[in-house]
């Protein structure tokens, strides 16, 4: 069976980052759309928008990717795909205490992020 593939785009603290082949696919038709819909403008505003999203998508997967590291966990990688993301670790963590925390760590640089955008839009808003 072939598979659609990756596209290795870099390394971060020794793991691979890769998109899952539909990735640009994905956002090449989005821009299509939006290109037909409502001009280049709305067009690059969507990407740009997309960019911007899977950048914290892959802020999450390294949250939890640099905890698992730091507990002994090796990380192959992580796959951005157009419904999120994934890190792929060599092993589970041995102790429930150290899984607890991997699953956490993702979820904390969310919350890490959240609050100077919207300390940032209260601002702005006056």
């Amino acid at each position: 069976m072939v598979g659609i593939g990756r596209l290795r785009i870099g390394r971060i603290a020794g793991i691979d980052v890769a998109l899952h082949g539909s990735f640009p696919p994905f956002l090449l038709l989005l821009a299509l759309v939006d290109g037909l819909g409502g001009g280049w403008r709305k067009a690059a505003i969507t990407v740009l928008s997309l960019l911007v999203l899977f950048t914290l998508v892959l802020l999450h997967e390294l949250g939890h990717s640099l905890v698992a590291q730091r507990l002994g966990v090796g990380i192959r990688s992580i796959t951005l795909m157009p419904l999120g993301g994934i890190a792929l670790m060599d092993a589970l963590p041995r102790r429930p205490r150290d899984e607890m925390l991997i699953a956490l760590a993702g979820p904390a640089v969310n919350l890490a992020l959240a609050a100077p955008v919207l300390l940032a839009f209260a601002l702005a808003a006056g």
